[in-house]
């Protein structure tokens, strides 16, 4: 089907409010809607949170009767079955909306085509695929979780010209400037959790929390600890928000962290590390998105010779740390160029004045 530029051009405002929810929509998808009426828009809104009204019924309800044969372009194909509220198909349709254009279909299981179909049969025009790839960038956890029920998994580093991320004795603060740093604070806002390994945790006392007062739910902490070796005393676990501890073992330690409130999980599959996929598979199961890995060279460098790392944010300031300091990834067996790892880059950009680049891994 072919779109005009008006349908540009009210798409792409239900993109924009769409953006309005990538720091309280998860694990909802992020989604706007806008109703058109002769040209002029008559009502509009997005997801603002888990449990309150989706899109379109905040649009309806500020359309009111101007609904009736209004045009409506909404940023993923309307629901269609009983979930947290119920379907937002049975709305259009009371309403009496004229057409539904959805920029993508909705990748869930019930759903997935049937909300059209449920429009259309009640002799409501649809249609599809507009803007869809300016879509599915808003929603890449949602989506991958609805796809393979694994989240999307954001690797965030910080290093010097030279690729290195610490002193050799440890030392990195701060490598980047404070631009970036709170940059990172919008990617931490946005993902449903924030990973590390335990040998951070022993070596910084990160918070791991999102350091601003407009954020709704704190991301959940998770941190890999093969042997259970998490201090009691960590500065996370007095954080707001859940703490949960993946773990091979089952120590003297493990009573008194959940006495403190962590959550601790025993994984399977456990010869000598914990295994990543199956912490993606029980977050997945938990309802996480989008993963934010803040971790060091070892455990990020697992994650990435297991291809589970979707994207790499990597900040690099203007500054060279010598070539004994620490790299950025530790990536064991890697000895031809046959053997090395590729990257896209997608984005560059400079935030204050570091660069910032956003690559995905190519996957052979």
């Amino acid at each position: 089907m072919e779109f005009s530029a008006s349908d540009y051009e009210f798409m792409a405002r239900a993109l924009r409010l769409a953006k309005k929810g990538l720091y309280t929509a998860h694990p909802n998808p992020r989604v706007g809607c806008v109703m058109v009426k002769d040209g002029q828009i008559v009502g509009e809104g997005w997801h603002e949170y888990t449990g309150g009204p989706h899109a379109e019924i905040n649009a309806l309800q500020q359309a009111g009767d101007k609904a009736r044969g209004a045009m409506v372009y909404v940023t993923l194909e309307p629901c269609c079955h009983d979930g947290r509220t119920p379907p937002c198909t049975e709305a259009l349709i009371k309403a009496g909306v004229a057409k539904v254009i959805a920029a993508m279909v909705d990748p869930h299981s019930r759903v997935a085509g049937n909300g059209l179909e449920q429009l259309k049969a009640a002799g409501i025009e649809v249609a599809s695929g507009l803007l869809e790839a300016q879509a599915e960038a808003l929603n890449p956890g949602f989506i991958k979780r609805m796809r393979f029920g694994r989240p999307f998994v954001r690797s965030k580093l910080a290093m010097g010209l030279d690729g290195r991320t610490a002193m050799a004795s440890g030392e990195s603060k701060w490598i980047t400037s404070e631009a970036a740093r709170l940059d990172v604070q919008r990617l931490r806002a946005r993902s449903s959790a924030i990973l590390t390994g335990v040998g951070t945790v022993l070596a910084d006392d990160p918070s791991m929390t999102v350091r601003s007062e407009d954020v709704r739910i704190q991301p959940i902490r998770v941190v890999v600890d093969t042997h259970l070796s998490m201090p009691i005393g960590a500065k996370m676990l007095k954080e707001p928000g859940e703490t949960y501890v993946f773990t091979c073992s089952d120590n003297a330690g493990r009573s008194e962290l959940e006495a403190a409130g962590t959550k601790v999980v025993s994984m399977p599959f456990c010869a000598t590390n914990v295994d990543l996929e199956s912490v993606l598979d029980q977050l997945g199961e938990m309802e996480i998105n989008e993963v934010l890995v803040e971790t060091g060279a070892t455990l990020s460098g697992g994650f990435l010779q297991a291809g589970l790392i979707d994207e790499l944010v990597i900040y690099v300031a203007p500054v060279l740390m010598g070539d004994s300091a620490r790299a950025l990834f530790r990536l064991p067996g890697l000895e031809t160029m046959e053997q090395k790892i590729e990257l896209d880059i997608i984005d560059r950009r400079m935030v204050g004045q570091d660069m910032r680049i956003t690559a995905k891994v190519i996957r052979k």
